[in-house]
């Protein structure tokens, strides 16, 4: 009876150490899988952390750059000349150079207007700088005036040197009540005759594109000047015109 019992005790310890082997060995191989991921997952977080930083670095780098840019253009804008000659002071309007103003006059009636810069432009067209200048156009009307002046552009009256053009022009002005509408355009100039010059249009000569230097900054060259007194000449009779419909203005003392 000893016997019969003893051989089923070692067959179940046996069958239970083998049992406890393979766990532990299922265990051990679970717990290197594990170990691996959790490898794998620390060399993609460190991978991850690496091109964080990269990008980091890289983005403060263009932003240095980009700052640097904005930095060297804003040294590099430095007016040489009065902004108002500067881009944008001529406009063109469908492909010709057109400046434009527009003169208020509350409780002015179209009439009054139309007289006042009528009378002006007439005396204007016998003035000492004129060449051949006329008055085309004055519809009572409709309250419309068109002048058609030539007149001397100095550049330089000194000693021996006298720099010049004739600058022609219209001056094309509507009267409303309370206001009027002003134009000048339509600029031709004519440099240089006794040498062998000619006739130059204001589009191929003092717009944006030809009367500035390649950064704007200042005037060109050659036609700079051209430029500069023309807008100068634009200023001074839109303030005149102003000034016959609404009078000086006080001088503050």
């Amino acid at each position: 009876m000893t016997l019969i019992l003893v051989l089923p005790l070692t067959a179940a310890a046996q069958n239970s150490w083998e049992i406890q082997e393979k766990t532990q060995a299922e265990k051990r191989a679970e717990l290197e899988k594990r170990e691996r991921e959790l490898k794998k997952e620390q060399e993609a977080l460190k991978r991850e952390e690496k091109a964080l930083k990269l990008a980091a670095k890289e983005s403060k780098i263009k932003e240095k750059k980009e700052k640097k840019v904005k930095e060297e253009k804003v040294r590099e804008f430095v007016p040489k000349v009065d902004l108002k000659y500067l881009a944008g002071a001529v406009p063109v309007e469908d492909g010709k150079v057109c400046f434009h103003t527009v003169i208020n006059a509350p409780g002015k009636s179209a009439n009054d207007i139309y007289q006042a810069l009528g009378t002006y432009l007439y005396h204007m067209t016998k003035e000492s700088n004129q060449i051949r200048s006329q008055l085309s156009i004055a519809d009572y009307k409709k309250y419309l005036l068109v002048g058609d002046f030539e007149e001397w552009l100095v550049f330089k009256d000194k000693a021996l040197i006298l720099d010049r053009t004739k600058f022609k022009y219209y001056l094309i002005i509507q009267c409303e009540d309370g206001k009027a509408d002003v134009k000048l355009t339509r600029i031709v100039y004519t440099y240089d005759e006794e040498r062998g010059g000619g006739k130059i249009l204001a589009e191929e000569w003092i717009t944006d594109e030809y009367g500035l230097n390649s950064r704007q900054d200042n005037l060109a060259k050659l036609s700079g000047k051209f430029r500069r007194k023309t807008i100068d000449r634009k200023d001074e009779l839109f303030q005149a015109l102003n000034e016959v419909v609404n009078g000086k203005p006080e001088v503050q003392e």
